[in-house]
């Protein structure tokens, strides 16, 4: 996989110290806006990166790339993939994918039309411990309570409660709690359960973002809970509950480290199997598999899951009356 990575903001300065433990990736350009130049010369002189690009058709007409990585503001992402799709790259989009669900179905048809890979980077959907848990949850018995929370109280909110508005607390571009870190947390809920039957946000709001908030899936006689905020501390956990016992993960669920298994009458069993010590070499090894063996059922299974995620991520933020999320442009 010949990468072009898209942003150079905070992500892309966290993973591209390990992106030579993802055999087979070759990150062959950098993109950024032009009062950023001089940020993306000193990354592409730090990682050995050939080309830093300003302008983006310039690096979609770039043979040395082949797939697109955006790591841009929330609703840059689907104007940023539709254009890579159309020049015939393979795209990378980070959380959320998208900001509605028309956008991905578009995406999602260029990229069977012209046989691309298009996926969602959503770190935990990769990780062996959350494969881990898929496979053992069974063991629990009937499950009864689902929590999964993620609390981290933003760089930026300070800004913002001065009345700086940047993109992560911005409601024109996607910004908000829910599409920010809650989204880890429908991930892995969705990803275990299933499309709910109801689905509820109670959101604190400031100047129209929701800073913090709980959503509510109900799965019959199952209740999940999915906890984020931006604007308060707090641990971050998973807890799982079922009539057998729980599996509980005392971290943030975008990296979801050690795993700890308590049945009933049995000693706790402790599992760690992640596969890197950053949460995103999982993701990055998969997406390079993906790519070099054209793994188009692999696509599509993942394609599902992310619509999957995004249709509940719209119902939850349409029953918390958040505008950016409008019932005109959901298919």
């Amino acid at each position: 996989m010949k990468l072009a990575v898209i942003g150079a903001g905070q992500i892309v300065a966290d993973f591209l110290p390990h992106a030579s433990a993802v055999e087979g990736l070759t990150v062959t350009a950098i993109l950024g806006t032009p009062r950023s130049r001089e940020k993306l010369d000193r990354l592409a002189a730090e990682f050995g990166i050939p080309t830093a690009h300003t302008d983006y058709d310039e690096c979609l007409a770039d043979p040395e790339v082949d797939t697109v990585w955006i790591a841009l503001p929330n609703a840059l992402h689907f104007d940023h993939a539709r254009r890579a799709l159309l020049a015939g790259k393979n795209v990378i989009c980070e959380k959320p994918f998208v900001l509605r669900a028309a956008e991905l179905a578009e995406l999602r048809q260029l990229a069977t039309e012209r046989d691309l890979i298009l996926v969602e980077a959503i770190s935990n959907q990769y990780l062996s411990n959350v494969e881990w848990i898929r496979q053992n949850v069974g063991r629990l018995g009937d499950l009864r309570v689902v929590q999964c929370e993620y609390s981290q109280y933003s760089s930026r909110y300070d800004a913002f409660r001065e009345g700086k508005v940047l993109p992560a607390f911005d409601p024109a571009m996607g910004g908000g709690a829910l599409l920010d870190l809650g989204i880890y947390t429908l991930h892995i809920v969705v990803g275990l359960l299933g499309c709910p039957e109801s689905v509820d946000y109670a959101a604190h709001m400031e100047r129209g973002v929701d800073t913090s908030g709980v959503v509510t899936l109900r799965y019959g006689d199952l209740t999940a809970v999915c906890v984020c905020a931006k604007d308060s501390p707090g641990p971050s956990r998973t807890k799982i509950q079922g009539t057998e016992g729980s599996i509980v993960v005392n971290g943030a669920p975008n990296v979801i480290p050690t795993v700890e298994l308590h049945l009933r009458g049995e000693e706790v069993e402790i599992i760690d199997r992640n596969a890197h010590e950053h949460r995103m070499v999982e993701e990055f090894r998969a997406f390079t598999r993906m790519i070099g063996e054209h793994d188009i059922v692999e696509r599509d299974r993942r394609l599902d899951h992310s619509a999957a995620v995004l249709d509940v991520a719209l119902a939850a933020l349409d029953s918390a009356g958040i505008a950016f999320a409008d019932q005109e442009n959901r298919s």
